[in-house]
């Protein structure tokens, strides 16, 4: 029997429409079977835990309530204020923490919720995927559900000893979502790695259990290049935070700090196994580098020029060349970080001429150590010093007016210290406590942790023991707290002590435009 060709025409749309129908259904058996093709949907640069859509909450009691902050309001109109606008009195202030931690408690109930749902099939082999989706919709609500908990209600050692009597079924949701089990979609993925990076900050030092956990599943995410990259970003920041908060020096070689730091050197190159590497995730290695090298030893990070070479090269100066280069990237991001890295190293560098004992002066002091004169990496210091300061003057037409604005603003920051060898000097006020930071160690913790804990930073720096020993900030009494009227009165826009500030600020705007323009009239009364 001879065929026609109208039958193998037929036969070849039939064969595709059959392939297309296998891969959308994907297999029964294997739940994370589409999980591939789903991993490689890219989030945005932009994107974070609060990003993506709000209303995929559905399935988990309370999730709404929590989306919408009404379980964070202790009914005093204080909203995420830890002191709940007690005004100084005992029994408010014991009912607040009382009604956080019991917020905080059926929040992370939820995660035995995530845990159960992950491995539960979908009969219905036509409807897989879609269900699927669905599943991983509710269970990325339920994560930022529990995002929000630990960063607004798990405060003082109340909230920490909460946190640790969860934290079991907190991982073990966080974990499989992470890497990416159950059909986890990226969004999914990052919220998981943002609450494990959040429970870090909560649970303390000295815990190197929660280090060893998380190294092992945090790596094969980073590591992964079919992942999306906003989630090997949030693995990265999630790592290098365990590490930085809960690791110790006890650890054995590749699980420890600095087995980490290589992973960000390796990552802040153009190429890593053998795929270029995305300039965010470059930008992000950068950042995590500095973390952890802001937990080391000035000589570890910029020490080490001697010609007979007695003195063991610093972690910073082998990243030196590297740093140069990304200082030239197109990428703004990236630009910040390597200039954040240089004046880390370069802080290093000046403080081990500072350390020096015997020394007339401190000019002294810092050529005798602290200074890039007479060294190896002298010309390629010029070179950088030179593009810091170019960058801070930076007028291109390619750039947006706000992009150039905040570059010239970063930059000069930079070149204060690489340039002109003084240190940064930043005040932190929050209601209760004043933090004073004079070193670029401080900052990029600080920068860190705010990043980390995004509108929980307020109430985890005012309660949260183990930010009071890094930063070493002082609480004064809660007594010294405004109720709602006076903050309404005195701190609102449209208080008078607003108003008189805008006021001067007329003023003195009116009064710099009249000097500029002075050379136009002959008496100088406009001034």
């Amino acid at each position: 029997m001879v065929n026609h060709g109208r039958d193998k025409k037929d036969a070849k749309p039939q064969q595709q429409r059959r392939g297309k129908k296998n891969q959308k259904v994907g297999n029964d058996d294997d739940p994370d079977d589409a999980a591939a093709t789903m991993r490689d949907v890219e989030l945005p640069d932009d994107y974070s835990i609060f990003g993506g859509s709000a209303s995929s909450n559905g399935g988990f009691d309370d999730a709404d309530a929590y989306a919408d902050g009404d379980l964070f309001d202790d009914g005093d109109g204080a909203g995420d204020d830890p002191d709940g606008g007690d005004d100084g009195d005992p029994d408010r202030v014991e009912d607040a923490a009382a009604s956080r931690a019991s917020k905080l408690a059926d929040a992370l109930s939820l995660a035995s919720t995530i845990s159960s749902s992950i491995f539960s099939f979908v009969p219905n082999r036509n409807n897989l995927l879609v269900e699927k989706e669905r599943r991983s919709a509710k269970r990325e609500g339920g994560l930022r559900t529990i995002f929000k908990a630990v960063t607004t209600c798990a405060t003082g050692p109340e909230g920490r000893v909460v946190l640790e009597d969860h934290w079991g079924s907190v991982w073990e949701a966080c974990s499989y979502s992470a890497m990416g089990k159950g059909n986890a979609r990226p969004s999914e993925q990052y919220a998981a790695c943002r609450v494990i990076e959040a429970c870090s900050v909560v649970l303390g030092g000295d815990r190197d259990d929660v280090v060893e956990a998380a190294n092992g599943p945090l790596r094969k995410v980073v590591n992964a290049t079919g992942r999306a990259t906003q989630v090997r970003v949030a693995a990265l920041r999630c790592l290098s935070m365990v590490h930085f908060i809960c690791g110790t020096d006890c650890l054995e070689e590749g699980e420890d700090c600095s087995s980490v730091m290589d992973l960000c050197e390796n990552l802040g190159g153009e190429r890593y196994r053998g795929d270029k590497t995305p300039s965010v995730l470059r930008a992000t290695a950068l950042d995590c580098w500095s973390l952890l090298s802001s937990t080391l030893h000035d000589a570890h990070v910029a020490a080490g020029d001697d010609s007979d070479g007695s003195i063991e090269l610093g972690r910073g100066l082998r990243l030196l060349p590297l740093l140069a280069i990304c200082l030239d990237s197109s990428d703004a991001a990236l630009r910040r970080s390597a200039g954040e890295a240089v004046s880390l190293i370069h802080e290093c560098r000046l403080r081990m001429g500072l350390d020096e004992e015997v020394a007339d002066n401190t000019t002294e002091r810092k050529f005798r150590r602290g200074s890039w004169d007479g060294s190896e990496w002298e010309v390629l210091m010029d070179e950088v010093k030179q593009r810091v300061a170019e960058l801070s003057v930076e007028s291109s037409h390619h750039m947006s007016k706000q992009a150039k604005k905040q570059q010239r603003a970063t930059f000069r920051d930079f070149m204060h210290t690489i340039v002109e060898d003084e240190f940064p000097d930043e005040v932190v006020n929050w209601r209760g406590g004043k933090l004073t930071i004079n070193s670029w160690k401080e900052i990029i913790q600080l920068n860190f942790i705010r990043h980390c804990l995004q509108g929980g930073f307020q109430a985890q720096l005012m309660t949260n023991e183990t930010l009071h020993a890094i930063f070493g900030a002082t609480i004064n009494a809660s007594g010294t707290s405004r109720s709602q009227i006076e903050k309404r009165m005195f701190l609102s826009k449209t208080s008078e002590a607003a108003k008189a500030a805008d006021r001067i600020m007329a003023k003195q705007r009116r009064t710099r435009t009249n000097v500029k323009n002075h050379f136009l009239t002959s008496d100088g009364e406009d001034i």
